[in-house]
């Protein structure tokens, strides 16, 4: 088991790792964060109203399943989104380097540490 504050170090060791957070899906507050290249309490704030819309969107589509990522492909970088499968409302926030990064192996890393996180 990992706390926040590992999980979030863990994810940094990933080839091509920019920045991550653990974001609470109720108020887009982080409740922590590492790394830099974006502007993590702006794009907390955001992306939280990405994976509202989401929810509300397999609502209204009657999908009765689950979201494992949303992934944003950028030109120059890759943005995973994955709720917390331990603790509803939370999410994983992480941004890689698209030239360095294997997408791959980056969502099972944080599929890895979502399983292991311990709150």
């Amino acid at each position: 088991m990992s706390t926040i504050k590992q999980s979030l170090e863990q994810l940094m060791t990933v080839d091509g790792a920019m920045c991550a957070a653990l974001v609470d899906s109720e108020s887009g507050m982080m409740l922590g964060s590492i790394g830099s290249g974006v502007d993590l309490e702006v794009a907390a704030g955001g992306n939280t109203e990405v994976m509202r819309a989401k929810l509300r969107t397999m609502k209204l589509l009657n999908l009765n399943d689950r979201i494992e990522d949303l992934l944003i492909t950028l030109g120059k970088q890759y943005h995973i989104l994955r709720p917390c499968t331990r603790q509803e409302g939370m999410f994983f926030y992480f941004v890689l380097d698209k030239a360095r990064a294997n997408l791959a192996l980056a969502r099972r890393k944080v599929t890895d540490i979502d399983r292991d996180l311990q709150f």
